[in-house]
């Protein structure tokens, strides 16, 4: 079992930057992927950003990349996001992710561990 727990999340105008942090626990030696999804009032959640644990690559959704940073502190057991540029279009509750498994794309929606979700504001 892994456990992952968000925090960070705030309000923000635009322009401005937050960080966010999920740190892992329990069987954390078994996650290969690990994923940041955002999901706002009426929407789908969607992938933002994910991490494959072992080659350390990672991935994102065209409307961020530029703007955010995944990464991961190996030692600390926790991955970041890392968000500059904010618009107000990216106000949504943000999930982190994590799975024993690299079958499927990190930015897919199937990981079998999710965090309560940290919420992020950004006004105009």
């Amino acid at each position: 079992q892994v456990q992952v727990v968000e925090s960070g999340g705030g309000s923000v105008q635009a322009g401005g930057s937050l960080r966010l942090s999920c740190e892992a626990s329990g069987y954390t030696s078994s996650i290969k992927k690990l994923g940041w999804f955002r999901q706002a009032p009426g929407k789908e959640r969607e992938g933002v950003a994910g991490v494959a644990t072992r080659s350390g690559n990672t991935y994102y959704a065209d409307s961020v990349k530029g703007r955010f940073t995944i990464s991961q502190d190996n030692a600390k057991n926790t991955v970041y996001l890392q968000m500059n540029s904010l618009k107000p279009e990216d106000t949504a509750m943000y999930y982190c992710a994590a799975d024993p498994s690299d079958w499927l794309h990190p930015l897919s929606k199937s990981y079998n561990y999710w965090g309560q979700g940290t919420q992020v504001t950004v006004s105009s």
